[in-house]
């Protein structure tokens, strides 16, 4: 495998290919941090230079967290369709680029070729593309699911609505919601962050959620995101839950860190199959982001691109509901400023998708990093074009209980009517049964919550 390219007479030696993965990422605080990064724009270009010319069996044949050494490494491994990959396997990854972007490959072609490519390599393809090019390919990829209801189609943004409420208080999170479904927001799921990680403060939740969306006979999912073991205690008391939710990392121990293993995980998708209210087939709702490795002293040297792409291949076994990147949330340690966030979040879409996933993206930013929410917009602009799955809707963009800030019920809306977008079809027939939609566009009943009331 080559390591060492000379560019304008100057030669560049790397030691291995995590360091070519690492030193070939676009510039991101998080892998200055590890002290992986590259020095300068000069030596990122020679590990881009290097990193076109290697072939996908390169890649593969060189692991950079050896299966044997790591579970999600055997995952992934276990993943790959050897028949697709024995045909791709002499594909450089530029050409890998090449055929990604090309006019004649569609969505099932790409669908396809992904069940012979391994994390890495979809990192390493990431890589090589510019913004542009990740919202095209991007865009290229439909993977529709299908919880209660199905999103994902051509053409539908949904929306996660996250009403959470900094005491776990059942009133103000209701109301948070009323003002979401007023603006058309909830489709993707009604999803509520708890303050309280209990099995009776999630099992309330549930249980209030589920009878909002019965008394109003609401087409969707609901979710609480606390840990899984206690989301399964939960489940087991007869709390309803549709999907099940868990955090991801890209790596054994970055995932031991959030207390789970893919034993446990593969305990609570029995779970939810048998003891679940949603009719599926896609149950699981995860999250990511890039940086978490970093954070738990579990990154081995790997890039944080690279591991973000490795949380995709563990995702993909369980065929989830949805997934979702929050892509700023950590804060500037690991995604230092707004261009790093938006090219984050382009990237994990990006990545995500060329794995089969559903993905969406928490456009969001915390108040110590070099960001505003016009940058958000900028990014929400993007992703939408590029064919995102759903976003994150809180109350003003300003979540009241994790203190980030993301995107609004009705900045969702917005980039609906700005691209000619739709809520997910059997949501906005609902929507149009209560007055809030018409011919697709929002009437002027939107965003009155008291018509719930």
């Amino acid at each position: 495998m080559k390591t060492k390219i000379t560019l304008l007479g100057q030669t560049y030696q790397f030691r291995d290919l995590k360091e070519i993965m690492a030193k070939a990422n676009e510039e991101k605080s998080g892998d200055q941090l590890a002290g992986i990064a590259a020095a300068d724009a000069r030596e990122r270009v020679a590990a881009k230079q290097i990193l076109a010319d290697l072939t996908l069996s390169d890649i593969r044949n060189n692991p950079l967290l050896p299966p044997e050494e790591d579970e999600v490494s055997r995952v992934i491994e276990e993943g790959v369709n050897e028949k697709i990959y024995e045909s791709i396997k002499n594909w450089s990854v530029a050409e890998l680029r090449e055929y990604i972007l090309s006019h004649d490959t569609g969505s099932d072609e790409l669908k396809r070729i992904s069940r012979g490519l391994t994390s890495e390599m979809v990192a390493a393809v990431a890589k090589l593309m510019s913004n542009l090019d990740l919202i095209q390919a991007a865009k290229k990829m439909e993977n529709p699911t299908h919880c209660n209801i199905t999103i994902g189609q051509k053409g539908v943004l949904a929306g996660r609505a996250q009403p959470n409420h900094p005491t776990d208080n059942l009133q103000g999170i209701k109301a948070s919601l009323y003002e979401a479904l007023s603006y058309g927001i909830g489709d993707a799921v009604i999803g509520v962050n708890p303050v309280i990680d209990t099995t009776d403060s999630v099992k309330d939740i549930l249980l209030m959620t589920k009878e909002v969306m019965t008394k109003w006979e609401i087409p969707t999912q609901n979710c609480v995101l606390a840990h899984v073991t206690t989301q399964m205690r939960a489940i087991r008391q007869g709390a309803p839950a549709d999907l099940i939710f868990q955090s991801l990392a890209g790596t054994e121990l970055g995932n031991k860190a959030f207390g789970i293993n893919v034993e446990l995980l593969q305990e609570a998708d029995e779970l939810i199959r048998t003891q679940g209210t949603g009719t599926g087939p896609n149950l699981w709702y995860f999250e990511t982001g890039q940086g978490s490795e970093l954070s738990a002293e579990a990154h081995f040297g790997i890039d944080q691109v690279t591991l973000e792409s490795r949380c995709y291949g563990l995702a993909r076994r369980f065929n989830p509901f949805i997934v979702n990147t929050v892509v700023g949330f950590i804060g500037p340690e690991y995604l230092y400023d707004s261009k790093q966030v938006i090219r984050a979040g382009l990237e994990d879409h990006f990545m995500g998708k060329l794995q089969g996933l559903p993905m969406g993206v928490d456009v969001c930013y915390t108040n110590h990093m070099k960001a505003d929410q016009n940058d958000m917009d900028n990014l929400a602009v993007l992703l939408a074009s590029a064919g995102v799955n759903y976003l994150i809707g809180v109350p003003m963009a300003d979540d009241c209980m994790l203190n980030y800030q993301s995107t609004s019920y009705h900045d969702i809306a917005t980039l609906r009517e700005l691209l000619g977008l739709r809520p997910a079809p059997a949501f906005e027939k609902w929507l149009e049964k209560m007055g809030l939609m018409e011919n697709g566009k929002l009437t002027p009943h939107a965003g009155d919550p008291t018509i719930f009331m």
